[in-house]
């Protein structure tokens, strides 16, 4: 989870906040912080009341939750408000792990990486259940399919590293500046799994270092 530092103004950061200790991880691993994170990704600064009525939680639980965000310096006021009407924003423009090797840190990443990709799903879920109100042009656009390659390991870091090239700086340019979307623009989900489906033959180059077996 797609998923930074102008203080005391009203603009957020520009940049994806890099996440890589375990405890922040586990602090995140919250369905309501994950929540939060969304609506302020999408929606810009807002109060714990906005909040709340846009991710169906009570003014009281999104305050506490925001604070909690706030501590591990994941959201920060924005400035302009005072007492339960002050503003709150990310502190960058989304989220991006990284995951050290340690198993603490696997494991608080794999909580949080849980609770993001059951959210997404179940909008996938929605939208497949309702893509028929939608305008016909919307419909033909939406993209649903699936591929298997045979790829080396160095081809596959390169694919994903093609995508995030093509993709990032529309993503940042638009969630970072509104003004940047054209007219008629709507948020658009783009989920991008790439692993493989067979262990390496042992012996490879890309075989696990340890000889471990899958998990």
């Amino acid at each position: 989870m797609s998923l930074e530092d102008a203080v005391g103004t009203d603009k957020p950061g520009t940049e994806l906040q890099t996440v890589s200790d375990a405890r922040t991880m586990r602090a995140l691993a919250h369905p309501v912080r994950i929540a939060l994170i969304e609506a302020l990704m999408l929606g810009g600064a807002m109060t714990a009341t906005e909040a709340g009525e846009r991710i169906g939680e009570s003014p009281t639980t999104c305050s506490f939750h925001l604070r909690q965000l706030a501590k591990y310096g994941l959201a920060e006021e924005a400035g302009g408000g005072r007492g339960r009407a002050r503003p709150w924003r990310l502190t960058g423009i989304g989220l991006s792990l990284a995951v050290p090797e340690d198993a603490e840190s696997q494991l608080a990443a794999a909580a949080v990486l849980s609770l993001v990709r059951e959210r997404q799903l179940e909008r996938y879920r929605t939208w497949r259940q309702s893509m028929a109100s939608y305008p016909r042009r919307w419909q033909d656009a939406a993209e649903d399919s699936a591929y298997i390659l045979h790829l080396t390991v160095e081809e596959l870091e390169q694919l994903n590293k093609d995508f995030a090239a093509m993709l990032m700086p529309l993503f940042k340019e638009r969630i970072a500046d509104p003004s940047k979307r054209p007219a008629g623009a709507v948020p658009v989900e783009l989920l991008l799994f790439s692993y493989p489906i067979a262990y390496p033959a042992a012996g490879h180059e890309e075989a696990a270092d340890d000889g471990g077996t899958p998990t």
